[in-house]
C-alpha cells in the first residue's frame, strides 16, 4: 500500500482510505494564490492515450546542473509552481547546479524540495548523512526525495542489489531523512524499477513516479501518486532547452492542503 494522491477528493487519501492528518500553517504563506496555469511546450509532444497531464491543474518541473541559466521568475510566471532540485549524489557529491538553483527558485517564490541520487555501492547512513550535510533544512522547503532507479552509464556503481536489499537500505535513508527534517521523504522511481524491486511493497510511503507515454494507473497499475513525471523533453519560458515536466495529482485545494500539511 503506497501513499498516494487522488484528484477526485478533498485532500489526498492512502489506499486504504486514511486522509492525511489536519494541516499545519507552516507553508501556507506561500498560498496566497492558485498556482499559475502551465503554459508549457514539450520537444517531443505524446498523443495521451485517456488521461492526460492537462487534466491536472498544478506543474512544476525538476532539474540538475544540465539546466542553466534559469529565469526562474519568467518560469513561475508561465506556470512553474514547483521544482525539485537535484542535491547529492552517493555519498561524496554535489550536483554543481544546485546552490544556484535552490536560490534562484527560493528568491522567484517557486517552492522547492531537493533530491538524492541513490547509489548501491555506499551504505545508506553515509548517503543520507551527506545530502544532510549539503542540504539546509529551511521552513516551506518541499520533503526531501529519494531518486531509486539504475544508473548504468555509471563508471563506479552499477550494482543491482536483490530487491529485499534495496527496499532496506531505501528505508534507512528514509528515516535518518525524516529525523532529521521532519518530514518523511519521497520516493521517485521508474517502471522498471518499480516493477523488479516490488516497491508497491512501501506501505504507506509517498511516491513520484516516472511515465512518459501512459498515464501512471496504466503503467505501474496503482491506484493513484503524488507526482507524476510526464515528460522529459518539457518546453518552458526562461528555461533554455529541454527539462522534466510533472504535476501534482490533485486540485488546486488538494495542493494547498498538501503543501501545508508537508512542508518542512
Amino acid at each position: 500500500m503506497l501513499r498516494l494522491a487522488s484528484g477526485t477528493i478533498r485532500g489526498l487519501m492512502l489506499l486504504a482510505g486514511l486522509t492525511l492528518a489536519g494541516c499545519g500553517g507552516g507553508a501556507s504563506v506561500h498560498m496566497r494564490s492558485a498556482p499559475a496555469a502551465p503554459v508549457f511546450g514539450d520537444a517531443q509532444p505524446v498523443s495521451w492515450p485517456g488521461h492526460s497531464p492537462a487534466g491536472y491543474p498544478v506543474h512544476g518541473i525538476d532539474v540538475a546542473r544540465y539546466q542553466t541559466g534559469i529565469d526562474w521568475p519568467t518560469a513561475r510566471a508561465h506556470g512553474v509552481t514547483f521544482a525539485f532540485i537535484k542535491a547529492t549524489e552517493g555519498g561524496d557529491r554535489v550536483d554543481a547546479g544546485f546552490a544556484d538553483h535552490w536560490r534562484q527558485a527560493g528568491e522567484a517564490g517557486v517552492l522547492r524540495g531537493a533530491y538524492h541520487f541513490y547509489y548501491f555501492c555506499t551504505p545508506a547512513e553515509v548517503q543520507a548523512r551527506w545530502f544532510i550535510a549539503n542540504v539546509p533544512k529551511e521552513r516551506g522547503m518541499l520533503p526531501p526525495v529519494i531518486d531509486l532507479e539504475w544508473n548504468p552509464q555509471s563508471p563506479t556503481c552499477r550494482a543491482r542489489p536483490a530487491p529485499e536489499v534495496v527496499r532496506s537500505e531505501a528505508k534507512t535513508f528514509m528515516d535518518i531523512l525524516e529525523a532529521h527534517y521532519g518530514q518523511r521523504p519521497i520516493i521517485y522511481t521508474d517502471p522498471g524499477f518499480f516493477e523488479r524491486n516490488e516497491l508497491v511493497r512501501f506501505a504507506g510511503e509517498e511516491v513520484w513516479l516516472r511515465s512518459t507515454a501512459a498515464h501512471p494507473t496504466d503503467r505501474y497499475g496503482v491506484a493513484g501518486w503524488t507526482f507524476w513525471q510526464y515528460s522529459g523533453t518539457g518546453l518552458v519560458p526562461g528555461i533554455r532547452g529541454p527539462v522534466d515536466l510533472n504535476a501534482f495529482g490533485g486540485s488546486h485545494q488538494d495542493w494547498a492542503e498538501w503543501v501545508a500539511e508537508r512542508s518542512i
